[in-house]
This record gives structure tokens, sequence and C-alpha cells, in this order.
């Protein structure tokens, strides 16, 4: 793994004065990261019943759907609210700067349905632990969540609790 955190390049202050955010863009563009990013996460989920893999907006959406390709899933798009076209469920979160929302189509998944929430980060676990709840009133279930990077200093996987997390690098 420490061949793919050679791929992760930081950029200071951004969004905001203070953030080191980790970009996961050189990582996308090298078919050997990429690859074993997918390659990780398939094996460790390929004998995981799962109906739905969930993708956060955007670089979920990337991880996500390549994944859910891979196990043979159905792929549901969370989106920055606004952007979809039909009647959606909405989730308000807080960022470590700022807050946001998140919405999803109100057909998307429910029942008991099997998730897997997939985005590229878990920092303060503010989205992530909304996305989760958004999908849980559906009645659906969380089976796992999965990310590529996990901020472990930011202690973001104690607000996830009951729901299982695997971060590949953590930092």
């Amino acid at each position: 793994m420490d061949a793919l955190k050679e791929l992760i390049r930081d950029i200071p202050d951004f969004p905001r004065k203070g953030i080191v955010f980790k970009d996961i863009t050189p990582l996308l563009q090298d078919a050997d990261g990429f690859n074993t990013v997918i390659r990780e996460l398939y094996k460790r989920y390929k004998n995981t019943p799962i109906d739905y893999v969930a993708g956060i907006e955007s670089r979920g959406f990337i991880i996500g759907a390549a994944l859910a390709y891979k196990l043979r899933t159905g792929f549901t798009i969370i989106r920055k609210k606004g952007k979809l076209p039909y009647k959606t469920l909405s989730a308000r979160y807080d960022l470590e700067y700022g807050s946001d929302e998140l919405e999803m189509h109100i057909d998307a998944v429910g029942g008991n349905d099997r998730i897997l929430l997939v985005d590229d980060l878990l920092a303060t676990g503010g989205t992530l632990q909304a996305v989760a709840k958004m999908i849980t009133d559906t009645g659906a279930c969380i089976v796992d969540i999965a990310v590529v990077i996990e901020l472990t200093f930011l202690n973001g996987r104690e607000k996830l609790h009951p729901y299982p997390v695997h971060s590949l690098l953590q930092y």
C-alpha cells in the first residue's frame, strides 16, 4: 500500500487555509494504482451479499462505479443538492470547513437492500454518517463503508458506529 500512498498528492490550504487536501487524481491517472484500489476492494467484498454500491459525489462515483461493475451489483449515486432530476431524500452534514447537503433519488434504495457505501476519504465522518442515516432511513442496510483514505487523527470512524468501516490507506 506504500506504492499507493506515493500516488496521493497533498494540496496545502485547500479548500481553505489550514486544510491539507489529499488529492487522489494522480492515483486515478495511474493504471496500476487505480487497478490496485479496485482489486483490493473487490477481494474484500467479492463474497459479501451486496445489492448496490452507493458512491458519493464525486470521487466516490469513480471508485464506486468501477467496484460495482467488478462486483456485478447495481450502482446508486449520492449527489450534491439540486443535481438529481427526480424526487429526492436529503442529508445535511458538517464538514471540517463548512456544511453541505447531499441527495439521492427516493427510489434509489430501500426495503431489504444491502448497500456498500463508498467514498474516497474519511475525515471527520460527517458526510458518511449523514449518508448512512439517509440510506438506512429507507429500510436498506449498510453492510460496510469503504474508503480509499482515512485521516485517523480526525477520529471520523467513531461517528460511523455501528457501521463497519474499511480503509485502504491511513494517515
